[in-house]
């Protein structure tokens, strides 16, 4: 089991409330499945006690969960679904309010890197507070998403996804619904296309390949963040459960909470400080955080906002819809 503590997603230092924003307007198509997969009701094996493990996450012990039927989201939330519900609400994220966001390295136009002071609170100099970085401008001032419109929107705080969620008549997924859904069937699996990271030597997520953290050789076809749709889709037809952005999903984060999590339907802790995250990003190197795996899991504040990560969406069904798996 790995030991330490690499800091896959840096938090903010402090929270301020005044910049909790909350969205009481909703969409036209508020409620709607389009774009979304119903996972049929059943019973799965979440959690993983392996070598792989990192020791302090909570991935064990093997448990058992029974959930009922859900949608959801087939991708991320793209830049262009964002802006949507931006322009429609005037919402204002929370890096936005802050003034700044956390970016790694590699993502800083090189006109502005040596204007910039890295974070060394987390015993790494990767990590930048960058000043106007945002979710419209992903690596700071000099960047912008015109041309990633279908990438995962991302600097986007555990607030901001719960606001879109509301506009959009929507939900995050629990942590138990998220990892039936990468798992996609395929109980005991490491990845939602099996135990082989790159079978056939077919590369199935966007992590980092080269020299973490100086060195990403774009093995995979990207340095940053891919379409939502890249790769080929789980067998539930999702895409990018592993790799590309970290997703919020709902649950605060406690290590021991698999040890006493009820068998129906668990939502997580009552309460905490940090909410989990799932699925590992384009940062991940097996070297220093292999959290693309179906039972991985980290965790962050929930005003905490970087370059990887984003947040899908799912919705309990009121009826009939969407494709339907089990």
């Amino acid at each position: 089991m790995p030991e330490g503590k690499p800091c896959c997603t840096p938090p903010r230092d402090h929270s301020d409330p005044n910049t909790k924003k909350s969205c009481l307007l909703r969409s036209p198509d508020a409620g709607s499945d389009k774009g979304m997969t119903m996972v049929k009701k059943g019973m799965f094996s979440m959690g993983a006690e392996g070598p792989e493990c990192w020791s302090g996450d909570g991935e064990g012990p093997v448990h058992q969960v029974s959930l009922e039927d859900y949608f959801i989201d087939q991708t991320s939330v793209t830049n262009e679904s964002f802006s949507t519900f931006v322009d429609a609400t005037g919402y204002q994220s929370e890096a936005e309010r802050f003034g700044w966001s956390f970016v790694f390295h590699n993502q800083i136009p090189k006109a502005h890197f040596k204007r910039l002071s890295f974070d060394r609170a987390f015993g790494v100099e990767w990590w930048a507070k960058v000043e106007g970085a945002s979710w419209k401008k992903p690596g700071g001032p000099g960047t912008n998403i015109r041309k990633i419109m279908n990438h995962p929107v991302v600097h986007i705080s555990w607030h901001d996804a719960e606001a879109f969620c509301h506009w959009a008549g929507k939900r995050l997924p629990t942590e138990a619904e998220w990892e039936c859904a990468a798992r996609s069937g395929k109980e005991g699996s490491t990845y939602p296309w099996g135990d082989e990271l790159s079978p056939g030597g077919k590369h199935r997520c966007n992590i980092w390949q080269g020299q973490f953290p100086k060195k990403d050789l774009g093995a995979d076809g990207y340095r940053g963040t891919a379409p939502a749709r890249s790769f080929p889709a789980n067998d539930f037809g999702l895409y990018n459960m592993m790799g590309n952005t970290w997703d919020w999903v709902a649950d605060w984060f406690d290590p021991h909470y698999y040890t006493q999590s009820p068998l129906r339907d668990p939502g997580g802790p009552v309460s905490g400080t940090e909410k989990v995250i799932r699925g590992g990003s384009f940062l991940c190197h097996e070297s220093y955080c292999n959290r693309y795996r179906n039972s991985a899991r980290s965790k962050v504040s929930p005003d905490s906002t970087t370059c990887h990560l984003g947040f899908r969406c799912a919705l309990s069904p009121a009826g009939e819809g969407a494709e339907s798996l089990s």
